[in-house]
């Protein structure tokens, strides 16, 4: 990036201030030196579903009164029939929110892949029809796992065709490193660069303990600090000024043992989230 390129802007996923009023969250994530808020929009969110028409708006309103900006939100939509997904629509645009974070396609498992990829294409027609009239964007969010959207290259193949402007990619280098450690997420990156248009912070490593019916390693993930995990986000933020990308970052700070960050007034959650903005910000 050349020195007249903005600076990029980091936001906090408010799911782990879910406890907090609107007001709070702002407070809160001011305090941590934050740019803006990544808000839930979603069942159990700060904004619920069926609400999203009356109350986004004042929610980005108070945010704003903190000084932090609102740019995207995340919510559960998968169809443009689900049924607040215009409403939540109509609502971002109202607030001036421009990227919407989608839901989830399960992944039904082997032989099925497919034909799950033609059913989400379908539905991806409707929300491009529907980000079109509201002038926003839905953007798949590349999850590690049993989603659809694991694999980066399968949300190459979803977005292909669509109208940039309208869908995009939401790439999470945490998980892509999940899924593919060694050169894997170095590779999906750039084969979905063009569609980048949000980017989620977080990072997991591997661990295991010995499954009780055969004593053999059972191997799970835990999300851990940005600078201890498989993600090497210093070669990752290379890659994306490679892609000359300018966008937003939301970071997720979802790590602790004991999952301490649903409990809001756990001094941990704003200790971990501190020392971790200031890691990306250094990069």
């Amino acid at each position: 990036m050349d020195s007249a390129a903005p600076m990029p802007r980091f936001l906090m996923f408010s799911k782990y201030l879910n406890a907090l009023s609107i007001g709070q969250v702002g407070e809160t994530v001011q305090s941590l030196g934050f740019d803006g808020v990544d808000l839930t929009v979603r069942p159990n969110g700060h904004v619920l579903p069926e609400d999203a028409v009356h109350a986004l708006t004042p929610a980005v309103r108070t945010l704003g009164q903190a000084g932090l900006v609102v740019p995207m939100i995340t919510t559960a939509i998968t169809s443009a029939h689900d049924p607040h997904a215009e409403a939540i629509a109509r609502a971002a645009a109202e607030s001036g929110v421009r990227a919407l974070k989608l839901g989830y396609w399960r992944y039904r498992g082997f032989g099925q892949l497919h034909v799950q990829i033609d059913e989400a294409r379908r539905d991806l027609d409707g929300l491009a029809a529907l980000a079109r009239r509201y002038n926003v964007r839905f953007c798949i969010h590349t999850h590690s796992g049993s989603s659809l959207s694991a694999s980066a290259a399968v949300v190459r193949i979803l977005l292909d065709g669509f109208d940039p402007a309208l869908l995009g990619a939401y790439v999470d280098p945490g998980h892509m490193a999940v899924e593919g450690g060694l050169a894997g997420w170095r590779q999906e990156l750039e084969l979905i660069g063009d569609r980048v248009s949000l980017v989620a912070v977080k990072n997991f490593a591997w661990f295991h303990d010995p499954d009780p019916a055969t004593g053999q390693p059972r191997w799970h993930v835990k999300v851990v600090p940005l600078a201890h995990g498989l993600t090497p986000w210093p070669e990752v933020m290379a890659s994306l000024r490679h892609l000359r990308y300018d966008g937003d970052f939301s970071v997720h700070s979802e790590y602790g043992g004991d999952e301490s960050w649903q409990r809001l007034d756990h001094p941990a959650l704003l200790a971990q989230t501190r020392r971790d903005l200031t890691y990306l910000r250094g990069l």
